[in-house]
C-alpha cells in the first residue's frame, strides 16, 4: 500500500518584488502602494520563512503534493521550490496565470516521482470584476497509472461584510459543483476528486452546504444522485479548531474535500480519515492565530509566515 501527503496552504501575499519586469503595467499601478519596500531582500525572508514549514511537513520529507495560493506568478513559486532543493525532491509546478484584480494565483507543487500531471484547467468564475479562478489538474499516480483530478480553489474574500460578499462565493461554490459533476460525466463517476482551498466560508456556511454540495454524510456521498462532496474539516471544526483568526476567533477557511471515488469501500483511492490535521508548527502560533508575515507597507514580522496555517491529509493508494 503506498501512502501520500497532500498539504494546502494559503501563502499570504507572495508576490514578485516592488518593480517586477514580471508584471503586467495594469497590475503595477493597482498594487504599488501595497508594496513598497517590498525588495529582493524582504521576498528572500518571506521564501526562507515559507520554505522552512513546508520542509518539516510529512515528518521532515516534505509533501508529495502541495496546493497553494496568493501566488503572483510562476517565478515566485519557483523560488520556493528552489528552497525546498536540500529535500532531494523531483518538484515541479503546476500553475495558472488568473485575471484576478490583485494578480494572485492558485497553483500545485507536486513530486514528479510520484504524481505526473496531464491535463489543466481554468474554470472562471463570472463576476463583475476579475476573481480567481477554480485550476484543476488531473494527475496520474506513477505507481499505478491511476487517475487523480485535483482542484484548487481560492474563493472571493469576505472584506467588506460576511453578507456582502456571500453572494460572489455563492458563484464560485456553483462554478465547483458544475464541475465536480462535469468531472464525474466525462472521467467516470467513480474519478477520485480532491478538492481544497481557501474558501473564505466555513464548512456549515450555505455557499459549501447549498451551492457547493459539500456534507458530514459520508452516505449521501456514495448514494445521492446529484454528485456531492464530503467534507472532510468537520471534526476539526468541532473541536474549536481554526485555519485562520479574525478578532481572536477561529475559521475554519480552509478546507479539503473528497467525491465519491474516494469514499466508497471498494475504492483503489482513499484518505486517511483521521490523518486530516491543521499543521502548527510552534514557531507559527502567535498565541492561538498563525504569525503573520505581513508586508513593510502595512503590519510586517520578517519572523513571521502566513495569516493561515497549512492543512494536510494522507491518501493511501490499494
Amino acid at each position: 500500500m503506498d501512502e501520500y501527503y497532500i498539504a494546502w496552504w494559503n501563502l499570504e501575499n507572495l508576490f514578485d518584488v516592488e518593480n517586477s519586469n514580471q508584471r503586467p503595467d495594469w497590475l503595477q499601478k493597482e498594487l504599488k502602494k501595497d508594496l513598497e519596500g517590498w525588495n529582493q531582500e524582504v521576498l528572500d525572508r518571506k521564501i526562507q520563512q515559507l520554505s522552512g514549514i513546508i520542509s518539516q511537513m510529512n515528518g521532515g520529507t516534505g509533501p508529495d503534493l502541495l496546493g497553494v495560493c496568493e501566488v503572483e506568478n510562476r517565478p515566485v513559486l519557483k523560488q520556493v521550490v528552489e528552497g525546498l532543493s536540500p529535500l532531494g525532491r523531483a518538484y515541479e509546478i503546476a500553475h495558472h496565470d488568473c485575471k484576478d484584480l490583485r494578480g494572485i494565483d492558485v497553483a500545485f507543487i507536486y513530486d514528479s516521482d510520484s504524481f505526473e500531471s496531464k491535463e489543466q484547467f481554468c474554470h472562471i468564475i463570472l463576476k463583475r470584476t476579475a476573481t480567481r479562478d477554480l485550476f484543476q489538474v488531473n494527475f496520474t499516480l506513477k505507481e499505478s497509472d491511476r487517475d487523480l483530478v485535483v482542484v484548487g480553489n481560492h474563493w472571493p474574500s469576505r472584506k467588506g461584510g460576511v453578507y456582502y460578499t456571500e453572494p460572489y462565493r455563492i458563484i464560485a461554490a456553483e462554478t465547483l459543483s458544475y464541475w465536480n459533476k462535469r468531472i464525474q460525466e466525462i472521467k467516470g463517476k467513480d474519478t477520485p476528486t480532491l478538492i481544497m482551498g481557501d474558501f473564505n466560508d466555513e464548512p456549515s456556511s450555505r455557499s459549501l452546504t447549498q451551492y457547493a454540495l459539500s456534507t458530514n454524510c459520508k452516505s449521501r456521498v456514495e448514494t445521492c444522485i446529484i454528485p456531492r462532496m464530503y467534507n472532510l474539516m468537520w471534526p476539526l471544526m468541532g473541536k474549536g479548531m481554526g485555519t485562520h483568526y479574525y478578532d481572536g476567533f477561529p475559521g475554519m477557511l480552509d478546507q479539503f474535500l473528497i467525491s465519491r471515488g474516494f469514499v466508497q469501500a471498494d475504492s483503489p483511492l482513499h484518505v486517511v480519515f483521521d490523518s486530516v490535521k491543521i499543521e502548527r508548527f510552534p514557531e507559527m502560533m502567535a498565541d492561538e492565530a498563525p504569525r503573520r508575515f505581513g508586508r513593510p507597507s502595512s503590519t510586517f514580522d520578517p519572523d513571521g509566515f502566513s495569516d493561515h496555517y497549512p492543512i494536510s491529509v494522507k491518501m493511501t493508494e490499494m
